[in-house]
């Protein structure tokens, strides 16, 4: 059986845990912890190391998912978490586009760990303040190439194509 590791990344509060809980077919590894700084108004607890979820997509291959902390005090953890993932999502806020430049930030860093496959999937287009596809494009400056997956990370189906897309992009690249 192959396995493939996956990362999911993004900013605080872009919805990293609840994409991979969505999705994992076993109890999800969290640690979450009660959110201690200015981030509170947003939401009450934050992960603090990682998530971990698996999902078995036939007899013969299953994702690893690994969530990493959004806050900057724990990007600590981004590196050793990126160390043999074969893609990434990263995961953006489509209805904070203060969290925009953080976003392009930390793809930049995980793009330098590691020279692998990635994806952008952005999260809460169900929301009616997200913005468009296309404007988060111009505003995180991506190339056209870039596959940017419109989703809502409470959604399973949205979550399965993304990780999809993942899939055959990281597939395109070994190929």
């Amino acid at each position: 059986m192959q396995t493939v590791k996956m990362v999911v990344t993004g900013a605080f509060n872009s919805g990293k845990t609840k994409f991979v809980q969505t999705v994992s077919e076993i109890d999800v590894v969290n640690t979450e912890r009660k959110v201690t700084s200015v981030e509170e108004k947003i939401k009450a607890q934050t992960t603090v190391a990682m998530d971990f979820g698996r999902i078995t997509v036939d007899n013969e291959l299953v994702l690893y998912l690994f969530g990493t902390p959004g806050q900057k005090r724990f990007d600590f953890m981004w590196e050793i978490l990126s160390e043999g993932m074969l893609g990434f999502i990263i995961m953006v806020d489509s209805t904070r586009p203060e969290t925009f430049r953080e976003t392009r930030t930390i793809l930049e860093t995980f793009r330098a760990y590691a020279p692998t496959p990635f994806v952008v999937a952005a999260n809460k287009q169900d929301l009616e303040d997200a913005w468009e596809v296309d404007d988060i494009r111009i505003a995180l400056r991506l190339d056209p190439n870039i596959k940017i997956i419109s989703c809502s990370s409470i959604d399973k189906r949205d979550v399965k194509e993304v990780l999809l897309q993942l899939l055959n992009t990281i597939l395109i690249e070994l190929s």
